[in-house]
């Protein structure tokens, strides 16, 4: 599991980054899956975004954003965590995301 530091700079390209990272995990065509995306809430205030890809054979992989420490959890179709990444800059996103 690496602690790798990512550049991205903006929800959108969260958003692509986490999608592309996903798909390469299980080997699938990005076109072909799409990603859906929650905000995560705590007592009112967005803390996080859940990033989930539904795969063929009912696979499903996910990815977490947790604001407060800037850092990206990568998890495969077990449930298991096979990927942290720390992100390098900071973005906002209450404007973003509803």
């Amino acid at each position: 599991m690496s602690d790798a530091m990512t550049g991205v700079q903006s929800v959108d390209a969260l958003q692509h980054y986490v999608h592309e990272r996903l798909c390469k995990h299980e080997n699938l065509v990005a076109d072909q899956f799409a990603l859906e995306v929650t905000s995560l809430t705590r007592r009112g205030s967005l803390c996080g975004l859940q990033f989930l890809l539904r795969g063929p054979r009912s696979v499903r992989l996910g990815a977490v954003w947790a604001s407060e420490r800037n850092q990206l959890y990568f998890y495969d179709a077990r449930g298991e965590r096979f990927l942290k990444e720390h992100l390098s800059a900071r973005f906002d996103v209450s404007l973003k995301v509803a």
